[in-house]
């Protein structure tokens, strides 16, 4: 990428889209040159050597498949389109989080907007970077499977890179408009917290339409249902809506009409959005005044005794972070499928426990990573190492706050159980509040203090923490559920004897 870089012009579009893309690499490629050697020793190798393992997988696939004809029927049309369309979700919602990550986290962009460079040309190659690394995240899935068979006798098969790549520009053009309309209806203060759950809903949209719609008196698993339904409508096959589907087997106009769309929607949001952008990054660099608070707004900074003014100072953090409003989200859009199969549900599943089973699950978790939060977030770790306060409480004050935040997802669930078995929802609350705590323990107890920059990366540095947490809420939700079924089946029991006299 340096090579090219010498034959542009510094400060030109083409230089500034090499650099985004250098960027792109680099950061999914490792963290820095600081501390290679030891990331090089465990994490790298295995994702490389992971690497290495699908590459010959796909050599081996395209050295059987090289002399077998791939015929193009309409289910994988249909399974083609219906993986750009989970595709492009996930891209949107990754693109939504790096422009968030542009407009507000980086800070190359006072340099490049006091420079002597068009604003679009600015945006164009944050645009692109975007696109860079969205694309990246599923080419080393898709490309190291698909490219061996193309190059092997299925040249067609170059169609999917063609269309990974209309998809990636698609989803960045999408994301950077969606994240400067946000900043502009909400304003910049809460436009990171909205931009975070506009994320979560995009991330989980395909799978969440997917269990709300309709089944009908299909018994079999809801992809199949509406795999069915698609084929039977001629969707995807025919008309616009196969043109992933073409463009994914080899089809020129397929491709050309996916790769202009996507090439337009890329140029006119560049050059369109690009006084949004400039206002939003202004925007975003105002802070509110900190003038000393008086009166009433200064008694509520102070409170009584250790536990409320380390709660309080807690749960400010906490309600403060916009990152948390991802995480919750998209815990309750995968548990809204839950609640409506508790709802609805007529078959044989026992859906008591495994409601059981993922309130304690998701509480844990949640719990836990509050708990994460507020060891990682401690701006004044010395100061409380050193204060003549007990450290057990202290981190029972950060573990009343984290369960005070989970609190209201984790009772979701278990007030949906009690319309079943009300003395099954007591026992997952119960077990929801002991997995919670803990999860949260281990979090205080294996977590160390970071900087705020490295919040992007969950877990960097605590797998055991994690791996202990995910093992709790495991072990919990199983006694939950195991408990939940003896109970919901004695109570079905009592119910028939009582029926037959």
């Amino acid at each position: 990428m340096n090579w090219a870089m010498r034959h542009v012009p510094p400060g030109a579009f083409g230089w500034l889209a090499l650099n985004e893309v250098r960027l792109a690499v680099r950061a999914r490629s490792s963290s820095g040159r600081r501390g290679l050697l030891a990331r090089l020793g465990a994490t790298q190798v295995i994702g490389w050597l992971l690497i290495a393992a699908w590459l010959a997988i796909g050599c081996l696939i395209g050295w059987a498949a090289r002399d077998t004809a791939i015929p193009v029927l309409p289910e994988l049309r249909i399974a083609a389109l219906g993986v750009s369309g989970l595709m492009l979700s996930f891209m949107t919602a990754q693109a939504v989080l790096g422009s968030q990550r542009s407009l507000y986290d980086t800070g190359d962009l006072a340099l490049l907007f006091s420079a002597p460079i068009p604003e679009s040309s600015v945006l164009l190659a944050k645009m692109l970077g975007i696109a860079a690394t969205i694309a990246l995240t599923y080419a080393v899935l898709l490309l190291p499977i698909v490219v061996p068979v193309a190059v092997l006798g299925h040249p067609q098969l170059f169609g999917v890179v063609a269309l990974l790549v209309a998809l990636a520009l698609t989803a960045s053009a999408l994301g950077i408009a969606l994240t400067l309309a946000v900043a502009t209806l909400v304003g910049p203060r809460a436009a990171r917290t909205f931009g975070q759950i506009l994320a979560a809903l995009l991330g989980g949209a395909v799978f969440l339409a997917s269990q709300l719609y309709p089944r009908a008196d299909h018994k079999g698993s809801a992809m199949v249902a509406h795999f069915e339904r698609l084929r039977a409508s001629g969707f995807g096959t025919h008309g616009l809506s196969s043109l992933p589907g073409r463009a994914a087997f080899g089809d020129p106009l397929a491709i050309a009409i996916l790769l202009g769309v996507a090439l337009l929607l890329f140029a006119s949001a560049g050059l369109t959005l690009q006084r949004l952008f400039l206002s939003g990054y202004q925007d975003g660099g105002n802070r509110p005044s900190r003038s000393k608070p008086t009166g009433r707004a200064s008694q509520r900074l102070f409170h009584a005794g250790l536990t409320r003014s380390i709660f309080a100072k807690e749960w400010r953090l906490l309600a403060r972070d916009p990152a948390l409003a991802f995480q919750i989200v998209m815990r309750l859009i995968y548990m809204a499928p839950l609640v409506l199969a508790m709802l609805g549900s007529r078959h044989a599943v026992p859906v008591p426990p495994a409601l059981a089973f993922a309130s304690v699950l998701i509480a844990s978790q949640l719990v836990g990573s509050f708990a994460w939060l507020t060891v990682s977030a401690e701006d004044a770790p010395d100061l409380l190492a050193v204060a003549p306060v007990s450290k057990d409480q202290i981190n029972r004050a950060k573990l009343l706050a984290a369960f005070a935040m989970a609190a209201p997802f984790a009772l979701v669930l278990p007030i949906g159980l009690a319309w079943q078995t009300p003395l099954g929802a007591l026992i997952t609350v119960i077990m929801t509040a002991l997995g919670g705590a803990g999860a949260g323990y281990a979090e205080l107890k294996l977590g160390k203090p970071s900087q705020r920059s490295s919040f992007a990366r969950r877990r960097q540095g605590g797998v055991i923490a994690g791996l202990a947490s995910v093992a709790i809420a495991v072990v919990f939700g199983g006694g939950a559920a195991i408990a939940v079924y003896l109970v919901s089946g004695d109570l079905g029991a009592l119910r028939m004897v009582v029926g037959q006299r």
